[in-house]
């Protein structure tokens, strides 16, 4: 059965791994807050495979919700939607972007746990947000091939985190699973973000080691 991957917003990051997730397999689902008739036609041209579904509908079909939306508007979402849904958090905060986020002021934890915090019955993942949204065009490599450009995928949930891992292998990267307080050190300021990375280099960085077979 074709995993389903739908996507909250149809921007750069959110249409290249709409394609992305499409060419490997994933039936894709996404929606925008932006006018209906434009967002059909970023959709038609950009992901052609994806179908264009209502926020509600994206999330009851989903397998995995993705947010690709900016991090200053994520607020006006509405997370009671998403209770138990693995719930994947691409985004960054951009300053020059986003603008001043009062829910940050004095804040010392990730964008990611304050995301956490609006419900927390998600399932949520902190990945793909330390690469650049070309980079998943630029860098994707078959499973094959060795030493592939490393993803981290930071959760304490380990279904949540097996579901996502399979996503980012199949849109052709190697996943690195990583404890969810690790997910600060994804962000723009962090020891991995931007860096191309193999597997082993990325667990060095971040301080973990790989699992040992049962």
């Amino acid at each position: 059965m074709n995993r389903v991957l739908g996507i909250v917003g149809a921007g750069k990051l959110g249409t290249t791994l709409g394609l992305a997730a499409s060419d490997a397999g994933w039936q894709v689902l996404m929606c925008d807050v932006a006018p209906i008739d434009v967002v059909a036609m970023i959709v038609e041209a950009m992901v052609p495979q994806a179908q264009l579904v209502s926020l509600p509908e994206l999330v009851a079909r989903a397998d995995i919700v993705l947010l690709a939306i900016p991090f200053g508007l994520s607020d006006q979402l509405d997370y009671s939607l998403l209770d138990g849904k693995v719930v994947l958090d691409p985004m960054n905060y951009w300053p020059a972007v986003d603008g001043d986020v009062a829910a940050l002021h004095g804040w010392t934890g990730s964008t990611t746990d304050l995301v956490a915090l609006r419900n927390p019955r998600m399932r949520i993942v902190k990945t793909l947000n330390h690469l650049g949204y070309n980079d998943y065009a630029a860098d994707a490599r078959s499973g094959d091939v060795p030493d592939r450009r490393a993803v981290a995928v930071a959760t304490d949930d380990p279904g949540a985190g097996e579901l996502v891992a399979q996503l980012v292998d199949d849109i052709g990267f190697e996943p690195v699973l990583v404890p969810f307080d690790r997910s600060k050190l994804l962000e723009p300021d962090g020891p991995v973000f931007g860096r191309w990375l193999d597997a082993p280099s990325m667990r060095q960085l971040l301080g973990v080691t790989p699992a040992r077979p049962a």
